[in-house]
């Protein structure tokens, strides 16, 4: 059986007051990151409380968490996320900076553009963004994956993105050691109207459309459900079952609970166990990955 690849996202916009177990710091980021990899995950992703328009302050900020985790796992994948304001060359400046460093083999490839926010009951994702990347972006993203041989971690928020993605793919163009992250929106439970802020829904039948789309491509996949639970919505078991892999952290959950990080990682863990697929190593997901860093 292929190894599980668990990806971890430790915090994004997730508050403390949401959740009092997020690490926000760079010494709670890194001591997070250390014992999620010891749970069973391969690759961290995190965001930083620093955006300002100076790439090498927001590349310091990443390295002050992550210099600890490749002092002690220098095998782990790390990879950081898009910068805040101004164009494309602005937002990505300081992935160039992280790479040199010798801590980021991973970059972030947003192929399409999307209204990012949650269902309000006033009518559907009411409160949000718009998160734009026009075609020139996606190729500039793609440019900078080549050129500091970064993995592509590959942004899928609605099958548009997925459509673009394999259009580089089908082309030969596509940076090596991509991962198809497949984002679908939580389900938000209000009765016999139910619906996603963005995305598609997470059920079996929206993930085997997905998977259709990605048929004969070979690029390996995961799931993560954005504003829920991958677990207990079933769909990480689903993606478990065909092959995927899986991303959880607490940038992605919200519900009920209050888990930390690791917790989330041991019910992948968990549920990889019983479908008798084992955890892959930091190792093992950058040879599952072809990784060129």
């Amino acid at each position: 059986m292929t190894p599980v690849v668990v990806e971890v996202a430790l915090n994004g916009l997730t508050s403390k007051a949401r959740n009092p177990h997020v690490p926000i710091a760079p010494d709670e980021l890194a001591r997070d990151a250390l014992a999620c990899l010891e749970a069973g995950a391969a690759i961290v992703h995190t965001h930083v409380d620093e955006h300002a328009p100076d790439p090498a302050r927001v590349a310091a900020r990443y390295l002050e968490g992550w210099r600890p985790v490749m002092a002690a796992r220098p095998d782990a994948i790390l990879y950081p996320t898009v910068g805040l304001g101004g164009d494309v060359h602005a937002r990505y400046a300081h992935e160039p900076i992280l790479a040199a460093a010798g801590c980021a083999r991973m970059g972030v490839f947003d192929p399409g553009s999307v209204n990012l926010g949650m269902p309000v009951p006033e009518g559907p994702a009411a409160l949000g963004v718009t998160y734009v990347n026009a075609f020139d972006d996606v190729r500039h993203q793609n440019a900078l994956c080549l050129e500091h041989r970064l993995g592509p971690s590959i942004s899928i928020f609605e099958p548009g993105f997925l459509r673009t993605a394999l259009s580089y793919w089908r082309a030969g163009r596509l940076a090596p050691g991509a991962l198809v992250k497949l984002y679908f929106g939580a389900r938000e439970s209000g009765g016999p109207n139910d619906h996603v802020g963005f995305g598609l829904p997470p059920t079996r039948a929206a993930l085997a459309a997905y998977r259709e789309m990605l048929e004969g491509c070979g690029l390996p996949w995961s799931v993560a459900v954005l504003g829920g639970d991958v677990v207990a919505s079933g769909l990480a078991r689903a993606a478990l079952e065909h092959g995927g892999h899986v991303r959880v952290g607490l940038e992605d959950h919200a519900g009920p609970r209050q888990p930390t990080n690791v917790e989330l990682v041991e019910e992948v863990a968990a549920l990889a166990a019983e479908l008798g697929r084992p955890l892959a190593t930091c190792a093992d997901a950058a040879r599952i990955l072809n990784l060129p860093r």
